[in-house]
């Protein structure tokens, strides 16, 4: 099967229940009431009065509304698996960097890499794949079109690979922003060349990714999650706890790529006893 009838016929299978429009509709709506709350694209003196606890409150610590939301409505690639409050306070104590790159961010005259390009890195965990920062971009531009919420660019490759093909444009000596720009803009093409997905909003057709076409690294979202009432076994909450062990070990740096995607595969291989020792294997990287 071509790569195009293959894409065709999983669009046609794609939420015949429309619980998963549902699910992107109340997160839209919720978008729409984030940005009642920063108005930052429509009023840009707006983003002046941003008050530091709304970012990360102290006394006791507690992450602030604007961050919750990114991490509540914007994961697609599985269960939450929030970052480390460390970026978020340091946002808050970097104020002023954070209001210089929200300005950057929603400039018009900026092109996509160039948002994505800008000097996110100064504030401490913004940095490496731009995920926080690919997130805040997407909820002040995502009307305008031009951009999906798949924020690393590993998965976007990976998109594009299975629904154009292995891309022929080289990216070796693009910047981060400027190769996110161009697997963004390949996609949206895909999208645009399927009747049926042609009226999808961006994040609907971004779900539709994940589903179809999940990447070997990211957390597979569990069936109850994608449609109500169908029960969880036993084995897929164990599945869901390996999962969350691997992208642990992998944040911290004590797992490549290449190793979550062997350890992952492993596990379906193997037998429940196996499973337990693998799992009290790798908890003592956890220490390490």
């Amino acid at each position: 099967m071509s790569t195009s009838s293959l894409l065709q016929q999983k669009i046609d299978a794609f939420d015949k229940s429309n619980a998963i429009k549902y699910e992107v509709n109340l997160v839209l709506g919720g978008l729409k009431g984030f940005r009642q709350k920063f108005p930052f694209a429509e009023n840009l003196a707006s983003i002046e009065w941003l008050d530091p606890d709304r970012l990360f409150k102290v006394n006791p610590d507690e992450v602030g509304e604007f961050f919750v939301f990114l991490e509540k409505n914007l994961n697609l690639q599985g269960p939450l698996q929030p970052h480390s409050s460390n970026a978020y306070r340091n946002a808050r104590i970097q104020i002023k960097d954070l209001k210089n790159l929200l300005r950057t961010s929603v400039d018009d005259r900026k092109s996509l890499a160039q948002k994505v390009d800008a000097p996110w890195e100064r504030i401490g965990g913004f940095g490496q794949d731009r995920e926080i920062a690919k997130k805040i971009i997407y909820c002040f531009n995502y009307e305008k079109g031009g951009m999906l919420p798949v924020f690393g660019n590993q998965h976007l490759r990976h998109f594009v690979n299975r629904t154009v093909g292995t891309a022929v444009f080289r990216t070796k000596y693009l910047s981060l922003g400027q190769e996110y720009e161009h697997y963004t803009a390949e996609l949206l093409r895909v999208k645009e060349s399927v009747l049926l997905a042609k009226g999808w909003d961006s994040l609907y057709f971004a779900r539709f990714l994940y589903d179809a076409f999940p990447p070997p690294d990211s957390e597979p979202r569990l069936p109850s999650e994608r449609r109500g009432g169908m029960v969880v076994t036993e084995e897929q909450l164990d599945l869901q706890g390996f999962m969350k062990l691997l992208g642990e070990l992998q944040k911290l740096g004590r797992l490549s790529g290449e190793q979550f995607r062997e350890y992952r595969a492993l596990w379906t291989r193997q037998s429940v006893d196996e499973r337990e020792a693998l799992m009290r294997r790798l908890k003592k990287l956890l220490d390490v």
